[in-house]
């Protein structure tokens, strides 16, 4: 038989970046043995951390509440005891002027924004076909493939400032930030996966009154970021309102598996993100939940992520710029992007005379998994050279994987420049 594709079937079906890196990610981690996973978001196995998750499973089940956990539909826009309990810690915390109709649950991150961007962009009832805005290049790679139809995005190539010998940073270039009629939404990641490039809160002030003026929501992606798992290495103010809307997960609490993504926003659209759940997925899962909801309410997911996640990573982040400093020469024309948060360094080989995706396959061959740059450049930025330049290592493995790792890179780098 020959399957003949419909356009959803060629563009989400047919091979994609974030395929790729989710087979090669789930296959390393199932496989074990010696391959050394510096590619993926996966989470660290944090101890501390873990002893909770653990704590609460037992808890859980000494309550006599697993029967209804694991054997009971929740409502598609996720259990009401949740979306109360997250919305009290907003009002608490950070005086968010929210309640449990602002909250949504999706079964992920992922899932939250396949809903945002189409139910947002792409064609009209009119006919005509709308974009979300990325302000700032490189971006999470997830996003890429996301639309059902055409390509929805528009993007915006970054100032880019060499910061120091072997250091550079990312800054939103606003003077290039054209804002037309065919523009649905602005979007961001705070931390900016791959980057680990922080917003400043002066920068989200300015794409706030961007995007008012222009009566288009903000959306803020905090996968990594403030409130939980507040993978932020600085200081970064989370905000809402009316205006914005805001996503956040489990997942890089260490709790992947949960596939529990959360989205804060008008009640409208609260509403529209149910019933897609419902049509897709019947439910959301309620693992996470059950596992979260009375931390919310004591405090100690906050505290669990101010005072073990966020230190933890800090020092994930600065051993790992130790041993590239270790591995690459300085006469590599090599770069990091300033470490502010998430769990990723992002490489660039100024002139790198091999690409990126070759880089990728020659460090595969021996042993060690990383993600290409040309991924993260959507749209008609895919044509920059800087992206072929580029590479994400996340440092969230052990401590000698990570080094190895990085010492068979800067092997593989070092012998591509000395070939030219």
């Amino acid at each position: 038989m020959q399957i003949k594709w419909s356009e959803f079937g060629k563009r989400l079906g047919q091979g994609s970046g974030i395929g790729e890196l989710m087979t090669d990610l789930g296959e390393a981690l199932a496989q074990g043995g010696d391959l050394k996973m510096l590619g993926g978001g996966q989470p660290a196995h944090i101890p501390t951390v873990e002893a909770v998750w653990q704590r609460r499973w037992r808890e859980l089940d000494e309550a006599g509440e697993l029967p209804s956990v694991l054997g009971n539909y929740e409502p598609p826009a996720g259990g009401r005891a949740f979306r109360e309990s997250m919305a009290a810690m907003l009002r608490r915390e950070f005086a968010w002027e929210v309640t449990a109709d602002n909250v949504a649950v999706t079964a992920g991150g992922q899932t939250a924004f396949f809903f945002l961007f189409n139910a947002l962009a792409g064609t009209m009832a009119d006919g005509r076909v709308r974009k979300i805005l990325l302000p700032l290049v490189p971006e999470y790679i997830g996003y890429t493939d996301q639309s059902v139809g055409s390509d929805v995005f528009r993007v915006v190539r970054p100032r880019l400032q060499k910061t120091g010998l072997h250091e550079f940073k990312y800054t939103i270039d606003f003077e290039a930030l054209e804002i037309g009629p065919d523009v649905a939404a602005l979007c961001v990641s705070r931390p900016t996966n791959p980057s680990g490039n922080v917003l400043l809160d002066e920068e989200i002030t300015r794409l706030r009154e961007l995007a008012g003026e222009h009566g288009i929501p903000l959306i803020i992606d905090n996968a990594y970021g403030a409130p939980f798992p507040n993978i932020i290495f600085g200081e970064a103010t989370p905000v809402w309102g009316e205006d914005l809307i805001v996503t956040m997960s489990l997942s890089k609490l260490g709790l992947p598996g949960t596939r529990t993504g959360i989205v804060i926003a008008h009640p409208d659209l609260v509403r529209a993100l149910s019933e897609m759940t419902s049509v897709v997925g019947l439910a959301n899962g309620n693992v996470g939940q059950a596992i979260v909801r009375p931390l919310l309410d004591s405090g100690e997911l906050l505290q669990l992520a101010n005072d073990e996640m966020r230190p933890f990573y800090q020092r994930k982040s600065q051993e790992a710029l130790a041993f590239v400093r270790e591995f690459f020469p300085d006469e590599i024309n090599y770069y990091v992007h300033c470490s502010e948060g998430a769990l990723f360094l992002w490489l660039w080989f100024e002139g790198l005379p091999i690409s990126s995706r070759e880089l990728y396959q020659r460090c595969k061959a021996r042993g060690v998994l990383i993600v290409p740059g040309e991924y993260f450049f959507f749209g008609e930025e895919q044509s920059w050279s800087h992206g072929r330049e580029c590479i994400r290592v996340t440092f969230t493995m052990d401590q000698e994987i990570v080094r190895d790792g990085l010492r068979i890179i800067a092997e593989e780098v070092i012998t591509a420049y000395e070939k030219i």
